[in-house]
């Protein structure tokens, strides 16, 4: 049986924060484009970032001219994207959920959840997005889904089914239709998708694979074992030293409304 103290999302990522911000992909330049476009936001508005994590979309907004408050409850996440945002003057940072932000009302013109929603209460954190946004504010969910495209990302996956139980068992890695249609509610929703790749040495291999929360933690007897079948498949696939992940990048986005 598992142990339910390893589902809470605000403690699973606490121990990989370095990998998880060296190692996570990005985003691509054309999302954040397509986020200000779509929300009709111009530099120096406020946005919200929810489950901001170590701060990769965070960073994007803030490059892009707008402010960006970074809603996360990991404490060690909170402070990788405090340490490595901070010089920016737009940023600010709290501990808060997507169902209490903390952020006062009608404060921001888009809330953003990029690779967080799936952890969410649906209802509550929809209720706390509308109670955070300006009237006719926007809601976007994003994520980066990994493509299974390729011999190596076959062979990838099947190292993590064998390996991994807890990816096996089916852990979420993102949400359902039927879930972000609870959190978008009536309003109508429009869909993006951009294709985004990592290029990865065996150190970034290794890094990217401990970054996720299904993966075994450091002391876990299961762990080594799970480095030693990775550099045997790095071995098999690498080209001049590298590996690829290709990801489809997929957004949602709406003005939500009570």
């Amino acid at each position: 049986m598992h142990d339910p103290d390893r589902y809470r999302p605000t403690e699973r990522f606490g121990d990989r924060v370095d990998d998880y911000r060296r190692y996570r992909p990005g985003y691509p330049g054309a999302l954040t484009r397509w986020l200000i476009a779509e929300a009709v936001l111009d530099a120096g508005d406020a946005v919200a970032d929810i489950g901001a994590g170590t701060g990769l979309l965070t960073r994007d907004l803030l490059a892009a001219g707008l402010h960006a408050r970074a809603v996360e409850p990991n404490a060690p996440m909170r402070a990788a994207a405090e340490a490595d945002l901070g010089h920016y003057p737009g940023f600010s940072s709290v501990d808060g959920t997507a169902e209490a932000t903390t952020l006062a009302a009608a404060s921001v013109k888009l809330v953003t959840a990029a690779q967080a929603y799936h952890w969410f209460q649906p209802e509550a954190a929809r209720a706390e997005s509308i109670r955070i946004l300006v009237p006719g504010g926007h809601a976007a969910l994003i994520w980066n889904v990994r493509r299974i495209d390729s011999r190596f990302a076959e062979a990838y996956e099947t190292l993590l089914m064998a390996r991994c139980p807890d990816y096996a068992a089916g852990q979420p890695h993102q949400a359902s239709v039927a879930d972000i249609a609870r959190y978008f509610g009536p309003a109508t929703t429009r869909h993006v998708d951009f294709d985004y790749q990592q290029h990865f040495d065996f150190e970034g291999l290794k890094g990217r694979l401990l970054s996720s929360s299904y993966t075994p933690k450091p002391g876990d007897p299961a762990r080594e074992p799970l480095c030693d079948a990775l550099r045997t498949l790095f071995d098999q696939y690498q080209q001049d030293g590298q590996v690829a992940f290709g990801y489809d990048t997929r957004a949602w986005i709406a003005q939500l409304k009570v």
